[in-house]
């Protein structure tokens, strides 16, 4: 059960608009490294985890993540808010407006729709956590980019590097959830093999 807080994690208040910067950020929105695919891959996962510390780990970060999905689709959103036809042509976004408007869709930067492809669920804890340790690192390295993408806009630059630390944060918990799910299940192997002697 999760408790909707109406403000979001970190503010996002963008005076200019930029449908340039819209068109690349809108990758951590449903891209394959974006953020709608953490949610869904750690809220998916979560259930095959061996204990409740290592559920609640990927049901704590999955939850985060619809968090910053809100706060990407804000920024893109504000991005491109009162923008001309012109300037919404110029930033390449006329295919994305004859489609879309300018609502928010989960999509790459390079036009490809989310799909549920870019989730990965193994069945095996370890696989999963290793491929959620790569995925924080992955959207961490793609927040980087936007940052470099940012250049000189504080108003976008500000909740990037936030996001950009929550991810590293992310890291660092699989991480600790990792080494406790691989300690329990060699415990489970250590005594097993004790018991068939």
């Amino acid at each position: 059960m999760w408790t909707y807080n109406k403000v979001l994690e970190y503010p996002v208040n963008i005076k200019c608009k930029d449908p340039r910067l819209a068109k690349f950020i809108i990758s951590q929105y449903g891209g394959p490294d974006g953020e709608l695919a953490a949610s869904l891959r750690y809220l998916s996962q979560k259930f095959g985890m061996p204990d409740q510390t290592s559920k609640a780990i990927l049901n704590d970060i999955g939850t985060e993540e619809l968090a910053h999905l809100e706060m990407v689709g804000s920024i893109v959103h504000q991005l491109t808010k009162d923008a001309t036809i012109e300037e919404i042509e110029a930033a390449g976004l006329g295919s994305y407006y004859t489609d879309r408007g300018v609502d928010v869709y989960p999509q790459s930067a390079g036009g490809t729709p989310f799909t549920a492809a870019y989730i990965a669920c193994k069945g095996d804890p370890i696989a999963n956590l290793q491929e959620d340790l790569a995925a924080e690192q992955k959207a961490r390295a793609t927040y980087e980019k936007l940052i470099d993408l940012c250049r000189d806009n504080p108003d976008v630059l500000d909740p990037l590097k936030f996001l950009r630390q929550r991810e590293i944060v992310h890291f660092q918990r699989f991480g600790e959830a990792l080494r406790k799910v691989q300690d329990k299940l060699q415990d489970k192997n250590f005594y097993m093999n004790n018991c068939n002697k």
